[in-house]
């Protein structure tokens, strides 16, 4: 069974606009999904709905074999089981890194406070922050924020992480901390739905690559491989092009 399955998935704003058409997707355990396509196509809508935080005008969204798509009264028990990473990091500014990563387990799930630091500070470790563990939000860089957004998803043990353009926000040289921890992650076979324009990181991290259009529909799947040196589509090739033009210059 799919850790995460999209069916039929139709998301439209108040205005009247489709930003999702008939989406289709699983998401096998441990798998790696990346989705691409141009700005506007809605991949980040897409990780909103999955999260709950967008309703949806069609379709079904199952995690673990169960409708969680447009659930009110308990979605907040659901995204304990989704850890999502924002572009904005959304730390607490007035707690401390460790208050921060300790809040949604010790709070939201009840476990016992000194499990969860235990666990937190071995993240922290492995993602070299064990010394900022009493810092504060403003006295980290921005990559060191987006590490520690991401610790603090993790230390919730969610069933799938998604990931939505997290290194948009960063200076280039932040960029390749935040996207090394997300290899190790790949590494460690956590599932994952990564949205992003880091074209290299995505060749290398990915399982299977989704390639939005336009209209908010899937043009074409593929393996990396497949996908970066043979695209089937107009529209992927005419993608890439724009990319292979931006690093030649």
């Amino acid at each position: 069974m799919a850790v995460l399955e999209i069916r039929h998935l139709n998301k439209t704003f108040a205005d009247g606009v489709c930003v999702l058409k008939d989406t289709s997707i699983s998401v096998e355990k441990g798998e790696v999904v990346v989705i691409l396509g141009p700005s506007g196509c809605g991949k980040s809508t897409l990780l909103r709905c999955i999260n709950g935080l967008e309703s949806i005008q069609g379709g079904e969204i199952l995690l673990d074999g169960e409708v969680i798509s447009n659930r009110k009264k308990d979605m907040h028990l659901v995204r304990q089981k989704i850890g999502m990473v924002f572009q904005s990091y959304d730390l607490f500014p007035h707690l401390t890194v460790m208050k921060n990563i300790l809040l949604g387990p010790t709070k939201a799930q009840g476990r016992d406070k000194a499990e969860v630091q235990k666990e937190a500070e071995e993240w922290l470790t492995r993602v070299g922050l064990i010394d900022k563990k009493d810092s504060y939000p403003r006295q980290l860089s921005g990559g060191q924020k987006q590490r520690v957004a991401i610790v603090r998803a993790l230390c919730m043990k969610p069933e799938i992480m998604l990931f939505d353009e997290v290194t948009a926000a960063l200076d280039p040289e932040m960029v390749r901390e935040v996207l090394d921890v997300m290899m190790d992650l790949a590494k460690q076979g956590k599932t994952m739905l990564i949205v992003t324009h880091q074209m290299n990181f995505a060749r290398a991290i990915a399982d299977r690559i989704l390639f939005f259009g336009e209209g908010g529909e899937i043009v074409e799947e593929a393996t990396p491989k497949d996908f970066f040196e043979h695209p089937k589509t107009e529209r992927a090739k005419k993608f890439l092009a724009n990319f292979e033009f931006e690093a030649r210059n």
